[in-house]
């Protein structure tokens, strides 16, 4: 996955959301809070970078992953590392 868009990312994040957690996708939305809107949890969290870093095929630092709190945060932390090639 190179030169990939944000839209790209929204999609795989989105369908990692839909997938993991059953949610609706029509509640995905980048201002979507992943703890209050979408009700995940930090186990939740931990689930997602992981299945982030398998379709990604990056690895993903605890640390770069503490400040994100939207759907948007999550999009723009994965277009970052993706970027980093």
């Amino acid at each position: 996955m190179t030169d990939v868009s944000k839209d790209q990312v929204f999609d795989q994040v989105k369908d990692a959301l839909v997938e993991l957690f059953e949610l609706d996708s029509a509640d995905i939305v980048p201002e979507a809070h992943l703890y209050t809107d979408l009700d995940l949890d930090s186990i939740d969290a931990v689930d997602l970078v992981v299945h982030l870093q398998n379709v990604t095929g990056k690895k993903i630092q605890p640390a770069e992953f503490s400040t994100v709190r939207t759907v948007d945060d999550v999009v723009n932390a994965v277009a970052e590392l993706l970027k980093e090639d």
